[in-house]
Formats: structure tokens, C-alpha cells, sequence
């Protein structure tokens, strides 16, 4: 009998299930069939173009996200494949919920192993509902938990056979400047992957996002209403003000974990010093969001926080001025920029970080790090 795609896609993600053990068949089958009900929903972008059918507002951002892609390949060097040239309206919120968790006196995040990806510090579902029983069961064995929904992943490639990550529902609406910074994103993790080191990962495209966003803004091909540049400005010029609270708050939580390690104090000391440093964080939050006009966008976030929540940003922000710098010493070229990053990736992880950490910080990657200066802007 002739297979047809899906029976492919199940066949090839059944393999990789049984190899994680019959325990975990289970969270495979709904991740299988999460994504397999994810591709057989979308549909060539330029067939949505073609039909009358189609909203005249969903028509505008599929032009525009297929600019953004063409951008990606011919001015950022990334990936030029099947991804991104379809769309599936999901009609939900996200694509999966990701759960995460850490001891209640660490940042250190529980890890789960997968074929292909390695060991990561969550864990995937295409259900809300089943992430936050997943949530409730690990609350139970006494960790600290989040649970947070993501617009797009990337199958880093694996399935461009299949058609590749399609644009989807959860993210097309983003104004232009986000949207284009999640397609930079998701390719960048095409382009180099470490299994198993999330943090490595994921600073590398969110490091490609902030360059590629920068050039994207500056670029014909980008610009447009000054209204809508504006208006991304002062979006990503809050996000690296929160973020820059977060590491703040992250080193200080991590002084006072370490300092327990290392003087063996009674618990319930540090406990006390950790629930002075979130009442910080939040009053701190407190006077930054009064300078926002309005804006309300990390008040879930900040009424949740957790070292769950705390570490799993960590993974995204940490390395980012490390491969800005390195950007930088291959002279602004993506193209050996890529080269270095997979040099990284292919080395043992203690070897990849001392690396990346050998070299000083140029002065505007330091004070990038420290919240002081939005990079290039």
C-alpha cells in the first residue's frame, strides 16, 4: 500500500517514541498528533492569496510575512526551504503550552530527554489542559512550576521534506517588526542546534532576531508607517527594560541559592531572603511599568513568577551580548557568523561555553547586558 505523508510523519514519529520507552508513548501520541493536525491544516500561502475567501486584513500579513522570509534568506543568510511558505489557522491562542519547573531554592530547571533535541528544560503539550495537569503533578513532588503558551517551534529542519514550519494563526497578527523577529527567529534554529543546550540555542536566535529586526527596520523592505516603527521601538524598548529586571532579580535569587550551598543555612532563611528579593522585583516592576504609558503586557508574568519562570528566561536572554559580540569579531558577515556558531554547536558544552565566554564584551555589548543601552538604536 502507497504511504501517504501522514502515515510518514507517524510512522518516522512512533520510531523516535519507542526509542524514549514505552513510559512516555503516551506524551508522544498527543505530540504526534498535535503536528501532524497542525500540517494537515495548512495549505500553501499562495492558495490562501487565490481565494476569495480569504480576509482581505489575513491576505496583508501573508504578503508581508513571505517579504519577511524572502528578507531572512537574501539579507540574513538564513535557511531558504519549505518553511514559512504555508499557513494554518489553528483557532486557539498557541500552538502547544510548554511546562517548566525547579526546586523551590534553585533556578536550575528539571530536564527531560528527547530524541533528536537532547535534554531540555521543558516540556511541550498541544492541549492547555494536559500541560497544566502535567503543571499539577510536579507542583505535588514539591517543585516550583509554570506553564506558558508559544505562538511557533521550529523542527529545526527535520521536516522541510513535509513542507516545513508553517505561519500559523497564533503569530501572523503580530505587528510587523514582532513578526518579522519570530521568522528570524525560528530559521536561525535551522541553521545551528545543540542538542540538549536550550540556553545555547536559544540566546543564538534571539541574538539572530535582534540583528536581523535591526537590519529588517532599517532596510526598504521594511519600512513603512512610521507609526507601526515607532510603535516597535517602544515595544522591544520595554521588553529589554523588563528583561534587564529579570537578570537582576535572577542574579540575585542565584547569590542567595549559592550562598545556602555554601554555608549549609537553615532553609528557612533563604526562604525568607527569596521572598524579600520577588517583593523587589515585583516593586521594581511596579515603578518601571508607571513610565510605560498604559501598557499592562508582563503583569501575568510578574504575578506567576517562580524559578520556574525565572530560569526558563534565562535560557533566552543570558547568552544573547555573548553572540552579539561574536557577530561583531567576524565583522557583521552572517554568513562566518553561522560558520562560528556551528563550530560551537559541535564541540562539548563546557568547551562551548568557556569559548563564548573567552572574549571581553565590546563596551556597547556591556552595556546592552546591563539594560543601559538598546543595542544599535
Amino acid at each position: 500500500m502507497a504511504w501517504t505523508r501522514r502515515h510518514q510523519l507517524l510512522a518516522a514519529a512512533l520510531t523516535a517514541a519507542s526509542l524514549a520507552g514505552c513510559a512516555d508513548l503516551g506524551y508522544y501520541w498527543q505530540s504526534v498528533n498535535g503536528h501532524l493536525t497542525m500540517l494537515n491544516a495548512a495549505r500553501p500561502v499562495n492558495d490562501w492569496l487565490g481565494d476569495a475567501q480569504t480576509p482581505a486584513p489575513l491576505k496583508t500579513r501573508l504578503a508581508l510575512a513571505q517579504r519577511i522570509r524572502r528578507f531572512a534568506v537574501t539579507e540574513l543568510g538564513l535557511p531558504d526551504n519549505p518553511s514559512y511558505q504555508r499557513y494554518a489557522d489553528l483557532h486557539r491562542s498557541a500552538v502547544v503550552w510548554n511546562v517548566v519547573a525547579a526546586p523551590e531554592l534553585s533556578l536550575t530547571l528539571r530536564t527531560w530527554c528527547f530524541p533528536v533535541a537532547g535534554c531540555v528544560g521543558y516540556r511541550g503539550y498541544f492541549s492547555e489542559a494536559e500541560a497544566r495537569a502535567e503543571a499539577d503533578r510536579l507542583a505535588a513532588q514539591g517543585l516550583e512550576t509554570s506553564v506558558y503558551g508559544v505562538p511557533a517551534y521550529s523542527t529545526l529542519g527535520w521536516m522541510n521534506w513535509a513542507g516545513g514550519d508553517p505561519l500559523l494563526s497564533t503569530f501572523i497578527g503580530y505587528p510587523d517588526g514582532e513578526l518579522a523577529r519570530l521568522v528570524f527567529h525560528e530559521l536561525a534554529h535551522q541553521v545551528a542546534y545543540a542538542p540538549g543546550d536550550t540556553g545555547f540555542n536559544e540566546s543564538f536566535a534571539t541574538a539572530v532576531e535582534r540583528l536581523g529586526v535591526e537590519r529588517w527596520l532599517d532596510a526598504p523592505a521594511g519600512k513603512g508607517n512610521d507609526d507601526a516603527r515607532q510603535a516597535y521601538q517602544r515595544f522591544d524598548g520595554r521588553r529589554r527594560q523588563f528583561r534587564a529586571l529579570a537578570a537582576a532579580t535572577r542574579r540575585e535569587l542565584t547569590a542567595i541559592y549559592e550562598s545556602n550551598k555554601a554555608s549549609a543555612q537553615d532553609p528557612r532563611a533563604q526562604l525568607a531572603l527569596k521572598k524579600i528579593a520577588m517583593q523587589h522585583f515585583r516593586e521594581k516592576y511596579a515603578e518601571l511599568r508607571a513610565t510605560w504609558d498604559g501598557y499592562a503586557g508582563y503583569d501575568p508574568w510578574v504575578a506567576r513568577a517562580n524559578n520556574a519562570s525565572f530560569g526558563a528566561q534565562a535560557a533566552y536572554d543570558e547568552g544573547v551580548p555573548a553572540f552579539e559580540a561574536l557577530f561583531e569579531r567576524e565583522g557583521r558577515d552572517w554568513q562566518r557568523f553561522y560558520g562560528a556558531v556551528r563550530q560551537l554547536a559541535a564541540l562539548p558544552r563546557a568547551e562551548r561555553d568557556a569559548r563564548l565566554k573567552a572574549d571581553p564584551l565590546p563596551a556597547w555589548a556591556a552595556m546592552a547586558e546591563s539594560g543601559h543601552l538598546p543595542l544599535r538604536q
